[in-house]
């Protein structure tokens, strides 16, 4: 369940039920809002939600809008919204996972876990900023949209160190330009 939204961070879910693609499509044309036949960021932003009441993180939606356009379009066709439907569905189940407390955010603790199950070790200052970056409400805690944000940003920088880092030694070597373009990605 949760390997498959980790692994999945690269876009690649396809498969759906035809029932299923029906109440997609639906909701794909609820969404759509300026009858265009694609979704844009605001639009898809209306359509997700967190659980709490409040609007999905407008940086999250981006960051997944870029990972599903195909074309660079700052769109998502109906596939593609399928297929990033199916994304956030395994984010979603992945975050139940761990929160623990079923209080529908996650704690510092709890974020600690899920990234270690993910297999990354990191120090006890690392995991402080995480929670700085990635804790809007300032209550100590991690909200879904956030959560998906969080994964997405640590999954793009490691990709990018991985292949600078050619002989797996946890050494890689950038250039001013090439860590900006980095950065550009996830900021």
């Amino acid at each position: 369940m949760c390997s498959d939204a980790w692994r999945s961070v690269g876009g690649q879910h396809t498969d759906r039920k035809a029932d299923g693609k029906l109440s997609l499509r639906l909701l794909f044309f609820i969404v759509d809002k300026d009858r265009s036949g694609a979704i844009d960021a605001r639009e898809l932003q209306s359509a997700l939600s967190n659980g709490n009441w409040t609007p999905f993180n407008p940086d999250t939606v981006r960051l997944m809008i870029g990972m599903f356009d195909k074309k660079g379009s700052g769109t998502i066709t109906f596939e593609e919204f399928g297929s990033l439907w199916k994304y956030v569905t395994d984010w979603q189940q992945c975050f139940r996972s761990f929160d623990r407390d079923s209080s529908g955010n996650i704690s510092k603790e709890e974020l600690r876990t899920a990234i270690t199950t993910f297999g990354y070790r990191f120090s006890e200052p690392f995991y402080d900023v995480l929670m700085k970056r990635f804790d809007r409400s300032g209550k100590g805690v991690v909200h879904f949209d956030d959560f998906i944000q969080c994964c997405i940003v640590l999954h793009t920088l490691t990709s990018e160190f991985r292949q600078r880092d050619q002989e797996q030694k946890g050494i890689a070597t950038f250039t001013f330009d090439q860590y900006m373009l980095v950065m550009a990605k996830i900021l």
